[in-house]
């Protein structure tokens, strides 16, 4: 079996499961945010449920429009809030402790190798970095399952990515996952395991994997996933607040397609609007300006983009023309940033500096785009209107070629600034 069918086998108590069966699985993690929760709470309490499967196992975590932008966002923060001191919910992140989920979760030792997650959220496949089966699902399955602890899947086919050769300058996760929904696009692993493999996915740090497994779904995949090992280990170690398995695939497991990657032949590589399949070299975009740039996001606002944004923008300035936002993931990769003074080269860039959120890449705030705007974003999704106004545009990125465009005031790369 594969990695994937492996975990799945184990939480529906069985030997085995092959793809296409329909299965029941006991799930240790459930998540929803403040825009998918409401709806959940509502369908848990309208079937009646006397009370939750098990509170320490449910993590409503409030990131998408806060610190609330209006009075909509601030009654759905109200209802997670109320909701977590009814049932006495244990994982409920406040305003100030919180972070973005998918970042927030595995960096409280909350998501651990081997398990079994479902979150009312496309970008809950992020977890497989860690070696765990992780997916997003309707509010109304999370409803079921915080009622039951368990949760209906149909067995993914599996697709195998291999990597590789050495890593060019500034290349990292974004543009290896990138470059591999170019090559097969949007609905090119559609409900299928997405598992990344090779030599050169062996030496890619946490960050990167978390970026890779973090888009799996714009390529239509069920979930990303990455066999865990020392790099795995030694992140998880020290964070991890429950038991954790290493699973990995069998030597003769099947796979639907397997498709390998020289990265020394990947460049540095953007995805143009409006599909994060439509990508090009970021060295042929040099003509296209731009009026935002934004670095954050469950995909690209760890700690280490961060630092890559940042050896960009120390003693540069941003471009007059362009505004940019960055966004760390997390209160704690706030901090370290502060700390190391990344976030005084920000500010001394004169960049604007923004606590945990959501915010921008879903078009919710702190960053909206009018009509004929132009961004490039370390975010994940470039769709018509994902950003703001309908005729603006989208263009995703990795930290360097973001950090490096603020600068030069269109789409460039560090080479451009003697990098």
């Amino acid at each position: 079996m594969t990695i994937t069918e492996k975990i799945l086998a184990i939480h529906s108590d069985r030997k085995e499961v092959v793809p296409d069966e329909l299965i029941n699985a006991k799930v240790d993690l459930i998540l929803a945010n403040d825009i998918t929760a409401p709806i959940a709470i509502s369908e848990f309490k309208k079937i009646g449920a006397k009370d939750v499967f098990n509170r320490e196992k449910i993590a409503l975590v409030p990131d998408h429009f806060t610190p609330s932008k209006d009075i909509r966002a601030a009654e759905q923060c109200r209802i997670l809030r109320s909701f977590s001191k009814e049932y006495n919910i244990s994982l409920y992140f406040e305003v100030g402790r919180v972070g973005i989920e998918h970042v927030l979760l595995p960096e409280e030792g909350l998501v651990v190798p081997g398990n079994l997650v479902i979150g009312a959220d496309s970008h809950t496949c992020t977890y497989g970095a860690l070696g765990a089966f992780a997916t997003g699902v309707g509010s109304t399955d999370v409803a079921a399952a915080m009622a039951t602890g368990e949760c209906w899947f149909k067995v993914p086919e599996s697709m195998k990515f291999i990597y590789y050769g050495k890593l060019n300058k500034w290349v990292g996760g974004k543009d290896l996952i990138l470059y591999t929904i170019g090559d097969i696009g949007v609905d090119g692993a559609l409900y299928r395991a997405m598992e990344f493999d090779g030599e050169t996915i062996r030496n890619l740090p946490m960050n990167g994997r978390f970026t890779m497994c973090n888009m799996a779904i714009e390529a239509g995949g069920k979930n990303g996933i990455i066999v865990p090992d020392s790099i795995t280990e030694s992140y998880v170690k020290k964070r991890a607040k429950r038991p954790y398995t290493f699973y990995s695939s069998d030597n003769d497991a099947r796979y639907v397609e397997v498709r390998e990657y020289d990265c020394s032949k990947i460049p540095l590589t953007v995805s143009c609007p409006h599909l994060p399949s439509n990508i090009r070299p970021a060295a042929e975009l040099f003509e296209v300006s731009i009026d935002q740039v934004v670095i954050g996001s469950c995909t690209n606002g760890h700690f280490e983009d961060l630092r890559e944004a940042a050896k960009i923008l120390k003693g540069r300035k941003v471009n007059p023309n362009v505004r940019m936002i960055v966004i760390p993931a997390t209160q704690r990769i706030y901090r370290e940033a502060m700390k190391e003074g990344i976030l005084d080269i920000f500010i001394e860039a004169e960049a604007a500096v923004s606590t945990p959120t959501c915010g921008p890449c879903l078009g919710g705030h702190m960053g909206i785009l009018a009509k004929g705007e132009r961004a490039i974003s370390t975010t994940n999704r470039n769709f018509v209107g994902r950003m703001g106004h309908p005729e603006s545009e989208v263009y995703l990125s990795n930290p360097a070629v973001a950090a490096s465009s603020a600068v030069l005031g269109r789409i460039g790369t560090p080479e451009e600034l003697g990098l």
